[in-house]
């Protein structure tokens, strides 16, 4: 009751006090009301970064208190497509200042803080088409299922079905013909930077074939584009893991000081995931002799537990 008393009060000085905000504040779930107000809080520390390759751009936008979405442009044909518009405000303002036309929403999972937002996405640009996995996946229009492919322009849409965080889980995989320039991989909550997300609806079973045996069988050079800025976090974790690791120790100072500077660690690469991400990493024996197990899916469901209950450290 006091955390929610503490989230009204800074609801109502950081929306203006009306009485009306803050009953829209008080009606919206506490973990909710906590991650946008964090949001208010820090949306003028976090950056936005652009990502250009020739076979496309990629906007990094940051929402909520760490979460991202990110805009998706075909440079041929100057259509777009935004993954998880949680912001939907952000991405209309992304797609003026890129002078292109927005199409498709790809959402990775139902979750609120992917899906909310969908509803006035459409409501601000109608027509668009609205991809998920899920029916639970607001104003879904085009519901999609493992390998399903689709056209953005000239980009190639290949849907990776990763059921573990969500039943509904969907990742999309983004290539361009003829093109040697890094594909791309949106991966939600299934895989951070260094870590994976919570088996919220799922099993060990189910996430070791969503890391490993789909997105682990992707080129290597795949740049990866996930839900959340949970980077040092997870590093601190993977040092605790693998204190021997020095590709650990170098990407955590490496992430310290994007983070200082307000700048996203993302994307990372596959190839990079599997030197430093615990998730990516159980069938190495340093990772398995730190779980005392020696089967991959029994090390990849004891780490999970080991992570939902990790203190993380201050250094």
């Amino acid at each position: 009751m006091a955390n929610r008393v503490c989230l009204f009060l800074l609801c109502r000085v950081l929306l203006g006090g009306g009485r009306g905000t803050q009953l829209a504040c008080l009606s919206r779930p506490p973990v909710e009301v906590k991650a946008q107000a964090a949001a208010l809080l820090h949306s003028t520390v976090r950056k936005s970064l652009v990502v250009e390759q020739a076979n496309m751009r990629v906007e990094l936008l940051p929402a909520l208190s760490d979460n991202y979405m990110y805009l998706l442009i075909d440079p041929d044909s100057r259509e777009a497509a935004i993954v998880d518009p949680v912001e939907p405000i952000k991405v209309v303002e992304a797609v003026r200042k890129h002078g292109v036309k927005l199409t498709t929403v790809l959402t990775t999972h139902h979750h609120w803080d992917h899906a909310s937002g969908n509803e006035k996405m459409v409501r601000l640009m109608p027509g668009l088409k609205v991809y998920g996995g899920d029916d639970r996946v607001d104003a879904i229009t085009k519901k999609v299922s493992h390998s399903n492919t689709f056209k953005l322009g000239s980009l190639n849409v290949k849907c990776l079905f990763t059921p573990c965080h969500t039943t509904g889980h969907i990742c999309y995989y983004v290539t361009k013909e003829n093109s040697t320039e890094p594909p791309a991989v949106f991966t939600g909550d299934t895989l951070f930077v260094a870590g994976c997300g919570k088996f919220f609806e799922g099993t060990a079973e189910q996430m070791y074939r969503a890391l490993i045996e789909i997105l682990g069988r992707l080129p290597p050079e795949t740049r990866v584009y996930c839900g959340h800025e949970y980077t040092i976090s997870n590093l601190k974790f993977a040092r605790h893991v693998e204190p021997d690791n020095e590709v650990i120790q170098e990407k955590l100072a490496w992430a310290k000081e994007k983070c200082s500077n307000g700048e996203p660690t993302i994307p990372s690469t596959l190839a990079d995931e599997f030197t430093f991400n615990p998730f990516m990493r159980v069938k190495e024996k340093s990772v398995q002799d730190h779980v005392k197990q020696t089967d991959p899916i029994e090390t990849m469901r004891t780490l999970r537990k080991e992570k939902d209950g990790f203190r993380v450290p201050k250094e």
